[in-house]
């Protein structure tokens, strides 16, 4: 550096090499912040953006004045303060613009060409404003070439950096990338400054006018220890940033799958995993619009299994299931890709054939798919011959909804069921008529209630850790003189579609109030008793009138009371629903989600409703031990429910393998035939007192296979019932 004749100076190598790792340094921070702008929106972004200008821009400065440091001459040298943070300015200043530029979505080849030679000019004039400073008499003259070499390295460097920070910003693992990016920015900076350096020429008789001089080793140590603290500092502030990104961006990740998981729960058969109802008819209306505006056909066929029952009283529920799920494999096979195969529940399948040239042609996949059926399937060394009945409705002749359509197509199902089986009918209005043992259960329905022929079964609720006894559900019998006890499933959807259900649904509530207080004041255990409210007695304007009526008849404590509501009944009118729910909560009682996971499972409802707990449906559980689907589905589940704070009761629970699996993710509570069926009254109190008998080891709480927790102890006197007992 200097001219000839003139003052010449030397460098101290130390400190060159400290100029070139800061710059380095300032080089990766500047990657990272890229990164990390890029990666924020909104007020973050812009606190990123200003925090690393001012980063980067104190690094590239400090690089700068190190440099400056590194080189000495035979004469004491000062720096004019005003005028050196004017140049650390417009470092930042020129960092500032480099990140805006870098964060963009874009970075044209004209765009990157403009930003570069501003960015290039911008350091060049930090750094000739940065020997300004020196204010030395006469004054420095610059070597013309090597002051353009200088701009030139500064332009050539700044595009490289700018290219290299675009392309790499997105890059968050590449280290190795970034760091041999890093340093070569760096070298780019630093040969630019000296390069710089050696433009300048000082004269023989040169002196600083600035007034006080400075220790060199002394400013530079400082500021390339507070440099170093700020890179690093922005540094780390960024790693824990990203870091905190990552988990949030998991953390919703996992509950956006969790939520995509049970929104196809709403649309499909969970044994099945064929479109459900509400799938279905959802297609059936589209379909009926496009053959609407074509004046075409389109056809439902209802199919139904015969004699399906047998197969699940003889060989189990297991068996039954694989069953339908061979099934629902042969009907898709049976039709075309764009026809819908749906499973409604039971052994009750509807298919929905979207385009038929004529009628004739649903008669004769419905013939395919009846011979398709009936061929053998083998299951569990059992080889089982099913047949199955199909009635047919087509559009627009016998119906332009899908509710017409379906309903019409299960008459002539049904027609067929009461005439031959394993055939098909197309459905004619005649068949509506023909229902004399709908009409007549009708009637003795109406009748059974103010007769008394209705009583309660008590299922006990038992905690899957302890084996303790926390509750029990109420479920409806129908003691009918001459068929014996009628199940709910051959009643409930009756009585619900002639208004009975409500009427009915009092009865029930008031009954098991009554007898909880009553167990209590035989001084047995104080439970919660668990009622199921209907979709049509939830709509009732009166229904808490009722339930406050029902507590006060019986004395029973609010906090005795479980509501169990499913799903679909409280989201057809979510707004009376949350104030229903809020009342009822107040009251002291609490609200159950039953069968969760098959209506409309939202995030958004169990946040907003007054809910204590959620009753994971019995179909999931079914196969949670051996069906990964399944497993996942209850997992998620389960911790949904956990972290919002509510418990959960595992329904249907039947094997020790279903209760360990529970047990391994922190389950709260199960029923089902494992531990116990429902009893009637009579037993379930001797159930009561068997249990306050041996509070430690209630039954159930031991069961083959599992360790039980706690004391260890056996209760011979209890033992759990058979799971092959019919509810």
């Amino acid at each position: 550096m200097g001219e000839e004749n003139g003052l010449t100076g030397a460098y101290n190598y130390w400190l060159v090499f400290v100029s070139l790792a800061v710059a380095s340094l300032a080089s990766y921070t500047a990657l990272d912040l890229a990164s990390r702008i890029s990666a924020s929106k909104g007020l973050p972004a812009r606190l990123w953006l200003l925090g690393g200008a001012f980063s980067m821009g104190t690094g590239i400065w400090s690089m700068h004045f190190i440099g400056m440091m590194a080189f000495s001459l035979p004469i004491p040298m000062g720096y004019d303060l005003t005028v050196t943070l004017l140049s650390m300015l417009i470092a930042i200043l020129v960092s500032g613009f480099a990140l805006l530029m870098v964060t963009g979505s874009t970075l044209s080849k004209r765009n990157l060409l403009v930003a570069g030679v501003l960015m290039g000019v911008g350091i060049s004039s930090m750094h000739y404003t940065g020997m300004a400073a020196m204010e030395v008499s006469p004054p420095i003259r610059y070597d013309p070439a090597l002051f353009a070499a200088s701009v030139g390295i500064a332009i050539a460097a700044s595009l490289a950096a700018l290219w290299i920070a675009f392309t790499l910003r997105s890059m968050a693992r590449i280290i190795y990338a970034r760091l041999g990016s890093a340093v070569i920015m760096g070298m780019a900076i630093v040969g630019m400054h000296y390069t710089a350096m050696a433009a300048a020429g000082f004269a023989p008789d040169a002196v600083c006018t600035t007034g006080s001089t400075v220790d060199n080793s002394w400013m530079a140590a400082t500021i390339t220890i507070v440099t170093l603290l700020i890179l690093c500092e922005t540094l780390v502030l960024s790693l824990l940033d990203a870091r905190m990104a990552s988990k949030t961006a998991r953390m919703a990740a996992s509950l956006q799958e969790a939520n995509t998981e049970l929104q196809r729960m709403v649309l499909h058969d969970a044994l099945t995993k064929l479109p459900n109802r509400v799938l279905l008819a959802d297609r059936i209306e589209q379909a009926a619009q496009a053959c609407k505006r074509s004046s075409t056909l389109c056809a439902v066929l209802f199919v139904d299994l015969d004699r399906f029952k047998i197969v699940n009283d003889s060989l189990g529920h297991f068996v039954g299931d694989e069953l339908l799920q061979a099934v629902a494999e042969r009907l898709r096979s049976a039709v075309r890709q764009e026809d819908t195969v749906s499973r409604l529940g039971g052994d009750e399948f509807v298919i929905l054939l979207r385009y038929v040239a004529h009628a004739d042609d649903a008669g004769r996949v419905a013939q395919k798919i009846i011979e398709v059926v009936s061929q053998p399937i083998r299951s569990h060394g059992h080889e089982m011959h099913v047949t199955c009945s199909v009635g047919i409705s087509i559009y627009p002749q016998h119906g332009e909804t899908a509710e017409a359509l379906i309903m019409n197509a299960d008459v002539a199902m049904y027609h067929v069921k009461k005439s031959c089986r394993n055939d098909f009918e197309f459905f004619t209005p005649e068949m509506k008529t023909f229902f004399p043992k709908r009409v007549a259960l009708e009637n003795e329905l109406r009748k059974a209630l103010e007769r008394e022929q209705f009583v309660l079964h008590y299922q006990p609720q038992i905690d899957v850790m302890s084996g303790e006894l926390t509750g029990m559900e109420a479920l409806l019998r129908w003691h009918h003189p001459e068929l014996g006890l009628v199940m709910p499933a051959e009643f409930i959807p009756l009585a619900e579609e002639t208004g009975l259900i409500v009427p009915l649904g009092r009865w029930v509530l008031r009954e098991a109030c009554l007898q909880n207080k009553a167990w209590q004041n035989q001084g047995l255990q104080s439970l919660r008793v668990a009622v199921n409210i209907s979709g049509m007695q939830f709509q009732q304007k009166d229904l808490v009138d009722s339930i406050a009526r029902a507590l006060d008849e019986s004395g029973l404590d609010p906090r005795c009371l479980e509501l169990e509501i499913t799903e679909s009944v409280i989201m057809q009118n979510a707004p009376e629903a949350t104030i229903m729910l809020e009342k009822l909560s107040q009251m002291g009682v609490d609200i159950s989600i039953d069968d969760f996971g098959t209506g409309y499972s939202s995030l958004s409802y169990l946040k907003r409703f007054s809910i204590d707990r959620l009753k994971i449906d019995q179909s999931f559980i079914r196969n949670v031990s051996s069906d990964q689907d399944d497993a996942a589905i209850v997992k998620a589940i389960i911790a949904l429910a956990h972290s919002l704070r509510l418990r959960v009761v595992a329904e249907g629970v039947e094997h020790a393998e279903q209760l360990q699996f529970l047990r391994s993710l922190g389950n709260d509570e199960y029923q089902g035939y494992f531990h116990s069926k429902p009893l009637p009254a009579a037993e379930f109190e001797r159930y009561l007192r068997t249990a306050d008998g041996d509070r430690t080891m209630l039954p159930g709480a031991h069961q083959p296979g599992i360790e039980n927790p706690g004391d260890r102890k056996i209760n011979p006197r209890v033992v759990a019932l058979p799971a092959a007992e019919a509810l």
